[in-house]
């Protein structure tokens, strides 16, 4: 698990084919301490298994589905990276909790300046639109954000200097393409909810969550 607290960019030095997916060879732009062989580390908020560690470099392997779900396959060599190492149980949960599971890719489409702030406007597939709402979180390319708007198949997002600086999103431009994971809690109540209708039992008893829908799922 991941919290979406990127601890800062690297660089992809090496590509190749492995199999039907992909190698990568890459180098932080940070000091790894105490790295462990195949411990995760989330690049451009995708989950991957490290090895070979070498100072700051490591390999990392691609498979098939992670290139049809994310947009690490149109990665060049050189190309900047946003790295996260996995959640530690000690570590503050600074971000919102994040899988490192790709949901879909979105597309920028705006770009702009607000004071001193840098204001993004993404499109995503709309059967992803209904995990965005107002003030929730979502993950760009691994970086934790707060959703400044949405609507139908788009949302806002508002990006400090500090997080351009940090990150890979400072690259970002009209038509850049960019791996979303949607809040995982959203996608926990969507299906439990729609467990609980398809058996007829109600979770909610007028107008409020019922007692024996949180009995039943642990709450109390």
């Amino acid at each position: 698990m991941f919290t979406g607290i990127v601890a800062g960019s690297g660089i992809l030095r090496g590509k190749r084919a492995a199999g039907r997916g992909l190698a990568f060879e890459l180098e932080a732009g940070f000091d790894l301490a105490d790295p462990q062989e195949g411990e995760s580390i989330a690049i451009n908020g995708v989950c991957l298994t490290a090895y070979g560690i070498a100072g700051r470099r490591f390999v990392v392997d691609v498979s098939p589905e992670t290139l049809t779900r994310s947009t690490l396959g149109e990665l060049a060599v050189g190309a900047p990276v946003n790295m996260e190492r996995a959640l530690r149980l000690s570590d503050r949960l600074g971000g919102h909790i994040v899988s490192g599971h790709v949901d879909c890719v979105a597309t920028v489409r705006e770009r702009r300046p607000v004071g001193a702030f840098t204001l993004f406007s993404f499109s995503l597939p709309e059967q992803w639109d209904r995990y965005v709402i107002d003030k929730g979180s979502v993950t760009i390319d691994g970086v934790s954000l707060t959703v400044n708007s949405c609507r139908a198949g788009r949302f806002e997002v508002s990006i400090i200097p500090h997080t351009l600086q940090m990150t890979a999103l400072g690259r970002l431009q009209i038509g850049s393409r960019v791996n979303i994971e949607v809040d995982i809690l959203g996608k926990y109540v969507e299906k439990l909810l729609a467990a609980r209708a398809s058996t007829g039992t109600p979770a909610v008893e007028s107008g409020r969550m019922s007692s024996a829908f949180l009995a039943e799922n642990g709450f109390f």
